[in-house]
């Protein structure tokens, strides 16, 4: 009788743990989809397109992780044509390229920020998928032991 307590214990345990799983999971999805939105519409509102010398994606629009990498680069291509080759740190103070430089690592760290979010985004979804799929086994062995 003891063992038969243990084993429905055991198994409701198991029953409720994987359904927090797969409640967590969904969660995590529904959390990185958001993100993923949001950060891709204000990328998009900025009407940044993607310029005819840069790497890939030329003539599109800026609103996701590759076309934010892509449009970072070529205002750090640009930037240093505008310096000779130098970085910010290596203009004088009274130097007028400075603030171009300045300016184009304000955006580039903006536009890696974008890449960031998307790279946490897709984490959190990949983590709420697994987390869903865990959960879901655990329900099914609980429903092989009851």
């Amino acid at each position: 009788m003891t063992g038969t307590i243990q084993t429905q214990g055991t198994v409701r345990g198991a029953r409720i743990a994987g359904t927090l799983a797969m409640l967590a999971g969904a969660v995590l999805v529904i959390a990185g989809i958001v993100v993923w939105v949001v950060v891709a519409t204000q990328l998009r509102a900025e009407n940044i397109i993607v310029p005819d010398d840069a790497m890939a994606f030329q003539g599109s629009t800026v609103g996701g992780p590759f076309t934010a990498f892509v449009q970072a680069d070529i205002i750090q291509h640009h930037a240093l044509e505008a310096s000779n080759g130098m970085t910010y740190a290596q203009l004088a103070q009274d130097d007028p390229v400075r603030a171009t430089m300045m300016n184009a690592s304000f955006l580039r760290a903006s536009l890696f920020t974008s890449v960031v979010s998307f790279g946490v985004a897709a984490f959190a979804m990949g983590m709420g998928v697994i987390s869903g799929m865990l959960g879901w086994g655990l329900r099914r062995v609980a429903a092989a032991r009851a």
